[in-house]
């Protein structure tokens, strides 16, 4: 199907495929061949109210809503929290939201468009705030839930509701991936390791790849030795299960270039349907496409707390689909319980090898 077509007709024949073959919106929007900001856009004026930035004051004003589900995703993995937007901090380019349910680290530079949207569903009305970025794809979505005070909600619509409220929205051409990574053999890689080794936080990763030019896919794969060993991507499944049923408490980052969502606390329940992984718990649901994943690191980093190993995921492009860590907070040493699970996660490996 073609997605050059004028917004009114985009917004029935969208709807009509989504009844027809009982798809969610980002599924409906990809077989149209648009982006799913694309057809959130169809509806404004009918279903959708355009909201204008600074996305940044609106955003700092979600503890107004009272009881959310805050959503956040990437291809491959599906992060949902319930709970109070509480602590709200930031500029115009990034924030934090800290709080008991809902953990945000957020990159507002990257938040081209957002909507409230209202859709009728099986279980009766929905209503989100849903943002996208320059090319419509979805960085961040809040959903109302039984505790939310939809007066509130309507007070903040209207408040952020933009001038233009016609349907449609043109967005940016996604360029090819580059593909560039830096040559291995270009890359000092007696430097990066002294100075991975001289990291004194979990945050100076970050710096230190782009310090060195290094993606980090590339990182695993020159890192200090026995600070990074690939596993095989099953045992994320039985990194859950064991930690559901050892009470391991952990910490689980999903994110995209414009927002990253972290659950701390323990999981129970753990199921498996076709290619999806799933975490179902009253406040936090995962979602992981087990098919996706090309490469799962066991990785070491020091800090001045000791040494925090990390499970980490990577998609075929080498991009970042999920994070695990023991729940941890800094000035504390690392779960024993945790490190425990990931040696023995390392150890069934090397016996299934």
């Amino acid at each position: 199907m073609t997605p050059h077509t004028d917004p009114e007709s985009l917004y029935h024949t969208f709807h009509a495929l989504k009844a027809e073959r009982r798809l969610r919106n980002r599924d409906a929007a990809a077989a149209l061949g648009i982006s799913e900001g694309e057809a959130m856009a169809s509806g404004v004026g009918r279903d959708a109210v355009r909201l204008t930035a600074p996305f940044d004051a609106l955003f700092r004003r979600m503890p107004e809503l009272g009881e959310v589900m805050a959503l956040t995703r990437n291809e491959a993995a599906v992060h949902e929290k319930t709970g109070c937007f509480e602590q709200m901090s930031g500029d115009a380019k990034v924030g934090l939201a800290l709080g008991s349910a809902i953990d945000l680290r957020i990159f507002y530079g990257r938040w081209a468009y957002g909507y409230a949207v209202t859709e009728q569903g099986p279980k009766g009305e929905s209503r989100s705030l849903q943002f996208y970025d320059a090319h419509g794809d979805a960085v961040h979505k809040v959903f109302s839930r039984a505790g939310t005070d939809l007066a509130a909600w309507d007070r903040l619509v209207a408040e952020f509701a933009a001038a233009d409220q016609s349907a449609g929205e043109k967005v940016a051409p996604r360029s090819a991936p580059a593909g560039d990574e830096t040559p291995l053999d270009a890359i000092d890689a007696v430097a990066f390791r002294r100075d991975w080794l001289g990291m004194q936080d979990t945050h100076d990763f970050f710096p230190l790849l782009r310090r060195h030019k290094v993606s980090r896919r590339q990182a695993m794969q020159i890192a200090p030795e026995g600070h990074a060993n690939r596993i095989g991507n099953d045992l994320t499944r039985s990194l859950l299960e064991v930690a559901a049923a050892d009470g391991v408490s952990v910490m689980c980052f999903v994110g995209n270039p414009g927002m990253i969502q972290i659950h701390t606390g323990p999981v129970h329940r753990v199921e498996v349907m076709g290619p999806w992984l799933n975490v179902l718990d009253p406040g936090f649901n995962l979602h992981l496409r087990q098919d996706l994943v090309d490469q799962t690191w066991i990785v070491r980093k020091p800090t001045a707390d000791g040494v925090v190993t990390s499970v980490e995921l990577l998609d075929a492009a080498g991009e970042t689909i999920a994070l695990f860590f023991g729940e941890r907070k800094p000035g504390k040493p690392e779960r024993e319980d945790w490190r425990a699970l990931v040696a023995q996660l390392g150890t069934a490996d090397s016996l299934a090898a």
